[in-house]
């Protein structure tokens, strides 16, 4: 996971492996408004009840590819976003 100030390993290595427990660095971090979720080459559905937990942590959640994950985080880093990145690595 990538953080503007931080960079932690993260556990998911697949999509599969995306959890409320796998994206607990986000919360536990504090003060991410926006995670970019980058999902390898694909851009699976990320399953509703982790949205809605996300939402209800105030955390927007934006997934796509994980090339375009990398853009757009770089993009709202540089726009002083408050923003962390959860990458799923291209298989």
């Amino acid at each position: 996971m990538v953080f503007p100030d931080l960079t932690v390993a993260w556990e998911a290595a697949s999509v599969p492996d995306l959890t409320w427990e796998t994206l607990a660095p986000v919360i536990e971090h504090g003060g991410v408004e926006i995670l970019v979720l980058g999902l390898g080459r694909s851009t699976s559905a990320v399953p509703a009840a982790l949205r809605t937990a996300l939402r209800t942590a105030g955390i927007a959640l934006e997934a796509m590819d994980t090339g375009a994950a990398c853009r757009t985080y770089n993009v709202l880093v540089a726009e002083d976003r408050r923003v962390a990145a959860a990458l799923v690595p291209p298989a």
